[in-house]
């Protein structure tokens, strides 16, 4: 199962929209994030509905942020991207009669949500903006990187 790099992507785009601090097309960040622009269109949709971007059309128009990055926690995108799956690991149902899958199929999947509760509580704990202000990109790469992003 490939893992699902929508959660890490999407606070990578937010951060960078801070950063840029203007609308950004869904063209300049499919480019980032070398995907289609479709892609970014449908999955930032759902950021939108939960009221963390705003769109505008035409010229001049793309993705804003609608809210501060200390406003929006991790937990929050997770859940705007319609809260993707946390673990990779499955639980075996190839003979659901058997008394040992059954059990082991038991302790893993309370195992498993309790790690997942665990987790969602932690990303709740973090903001977006607390996580932007521990990376330290130089003045001169913010400027270079901003207008190119910004204007292509």
């Amino acid at each position: 199962m490939p893992s699902d790099s929508r959660l890490s992507r999407m606070l990578h785009v937010l951060i960078h929209m801070d950063q840029i601090g203007q609308p950004v097309t869904s063209e300049t960040i499919a480019r980032m994030l070398s995907t289609n622009p479709v892609v970014v269109r449908r999955t930032l949709g759902g950021l939108r509905a939960a009221g963390y971007l705003s769109s505008v059309k035409g010229h001049g128009g793309g993705w804003a942020l609608a809210r501060s990055l200390d406003e929006i926690t991790l937990r929050d995108v997770h859940d705007a991207l319609g809260s993707p799956r946390l673990l990779a690991i499955g639980l075996a149902d190839d003979n659901p009669d058997c008394l040992v899958e059954r059990a082991v199929n038991a302790a893993l999947g309370e195992v498993m949500a309790e790690a997942e509760a665990r987790l969602l509580q932690r990303f709740g704990e973090v903001t977006i903006g607390a996580l932007s202000r521990q990376i330290e990109l130089p003045k001169a790469w913010l400027d270079a990187h901003g207008r190119t992003l910004a204007s292509d």
